[in-house]
């Protein structure tokens, strides 16, 4: 009896241990992850920050939401290629014969039909003014020969500088399909920019919980061997006490029992807290294959101040910083846009044209002329001359056209349009409703999150207060134990006991922890408190 007593102040000297090794140097309840394993992989020591620095860096939804922003963003960069100036330019020669069914054709003799050749070159210049206004700039010059009688000059020169303005009124002054096609591509850009950032929000929480996740697990794996260790202790107490007589040999079954059901625990912790891990390491980690094979060591402590939520700040704070109303207000603008293009058809055409033009011509008399009496072959003065002749006379304004003018176009029922814009309509009403909606989803996530956050803020002081009791519990029946007032079922119902409120405090913190990190993400303030910007 006097070495049971030893062996028993010896087990109890190991529960001890064991139970400050649980509560470990940082105060009670602080729980500390089991050591490496000399079977297991090689250790990586793995804080949160750097977790969500591996996340952000190769996460494969964050890459794709990021390529989609950067396409976005050249979307708005092809749209604003609308109001790029467009430059036409053409040269080109021509010779035409073609038969004149008169008597005066002006053909040379035994000839059907003159002669024709033209050289010519023009160029234009067409620029979209954000005012929907299209302005254009034209110039051409050609050289034509003939030998038709009733022209006077050939070769001749013709110049040509024209400049002309078709300034919408009525449909088109508000919005064109440029302006369209700039709205829809910003707002496009804003979503994109919006999906981004609630992409990265979504893989920074998801990263945090599976985290914390592993942590508990690592946790849950070291209570389990604890408990493992309990009852091999228990085990070899038991058989003492059957070698000395003091108890009976069916004693031996109890503890066997138990120990063999706490090593499938213990497996099943193991294999938990594996495929914890595997879930983190596909949130942060690439195609290494290296990093792959390390085992991950959580060192961030689990344990945080407990702080209270001021509800009125979080909800103001989430319908501002929410990414999700971003995004459905980009959609709302996208529809807006539409729905303005879609009534601005309705309305009739009505354009302002204002045009100047100058001309100029000369040359030299055409050797073909005509020597019919009453029709006379000279040149009219001013027009004999070079291409030169015919440039000046551009800057001299000798010819010119002057065009101020109104264009109405009315189209008659104008059923399609009418009908697009009734499409258009009821898609913004959608989508208002729908960003109604989404707030009154925000609210309740919002109310949930803070509900859940101060529910795992108290449960954690209940699952310490429950953890101490039941050590105290164990201790109390190791000792009655010792002196034959106890058994092995009670001693071992009371190691259950502490196992389970161990694995209950270790939940209560991982809770509290994510639930911290869903009222983070649930006032969209998750990237701020972490310091992570966006570019």
């Amino acid at each position: 009896m006097s070495f049971s007593r030893t062996y028993r102040a010896g087990a109890r000297a190991v529960v001890t241990a064991l139970v400050l090794f649980a509560i470990g140097a940082s105060g009670p309840g602080v729980l500390r992850a089991a050591e490496t394993s000399a079977t297991q992989a090689e250790a990586r020591p793995l804080t949160l920050r750097d977790a969500v620095a591996g996340a952000l860096d190769k996460n494969e939804g964050i890459r794709i939401e990021r390529s989609v922003l950067d396409a976005a963003q050249a979307a708005v960069e092809g749209a604003q290629g609308a109001y790029d100036p467009l430059l036409t330019v053409g040269a080109g020669w021509r010779s035409v014969t073609a038969p004149v069914n008169s008597a005066f054709s002006g053909a040379p003799e035994g000839e059907p039909a003159p002669t024709d050749r033209t050289t010519e070159a023009s160029a234009s210049v067409a620029q979209l003014l954000p005012t929907g206004a299209l302005v254009s700039v034209t110039t051409g010059s050609s050289r034509a020969t003939t030998d038709g009688a009733f022209t006077f000059l050939s070769p001749a020169y013709q110049t040509q500088l024209g400049v002309e303005l078709r300034q919408p009124l009525l449909r088109d002054r508000k919005i064109d399909p440029a302006r369209l096609g700039l709205r829809v591509a910003a707002a496009d850009r804003d979503r994109a920019a919006a999906s981004l950032r609630r992409e990265v929000i979504e893989t920074v929480a998801a990263v945090e919980s599976a985290y914390w996740h592993l942590v508990a697990a690592q946790r849950a794996v070291l209570v389990q061997e604890e408990t493992v260790d309990l009852a091999v202790r228990q085990l070899e107490e038991t058989r003492v006490r059957i070698e000395s007589g003091s108890s009976p040999e069916t004693e031996i079954a109890q503890p066997r029992a138990e120990l063999e059901r706490r090593r499938g625990d213990l497996l099943a912790a193991r294999e938990a807290a594996s495929r914890a891990e595997t879930a983190l390491k596909i949130l942060i980690l690439g195609d290494d294959t290296a990093a792959w094979a390390e085992r991950l060591e959580p060192v961030d402590d689990i344990v945080v101040p407990i702080e209270p939520v001021d509800l009125a700040t979080a909800m103001d704070g989430a319908l501002a910083a929410r990414p999700e109303l971003d995004l459905a207000e980009a959609g709302i603008e996208l529809r807006r846009s539409e729905t303005t293009f879609a009534r601005d058809r309705i309305r009739p055409a009505l354009d302002l044209v204002v045009a100047y033009g100058r001309f100029g011509l000369a040359g030299s008399r055409n050797p073909a002329g005509s020597d019919i009496p009453g029709l006379s072959g000279d040149v009219p003065a001013g027009l004999e001359g070079s291409f030169g002749d015919a440039s000046e006379q551009l800057v001299n304004g000798d010819f010119d056209d002057t065009r101020v003018a109104l264009e109405l176009q009315v189209p008659i029922g104008n059923r399609a349009a009418r009908a697009d814009a009734r499409i258009a309509e009821n898609a913004q009403l959608q989508a208002e409703a729908d960003l109604s909606r989404l707030r009154k989803a925000i609210r309740a996530e919002v109310l949930d999150a803070a509900a859940a956050t101060e529910t795992a803020g108290a449960r954690i002081d209940a699952a310490r207060a429950a953890r101490e009791a039941a050590e105290t519990q164990l201790r109390a029946e190791e000792d009655r134990f010792d002196v034959g007032l106890s058994t092995n079922f009670l001693v071992l119902t009371r190691q259950n006991d502490l196992a389970t409120a161990r694995l209950a405090e270790i939940e209560a913190l991982t809770d509290y922890r994510t639930a911290r990190t869903e009222m983070a993400r649930a006032t969209g303030s998750l990237l701020e408190q972490r310091g992570i910007a966006l570019e």
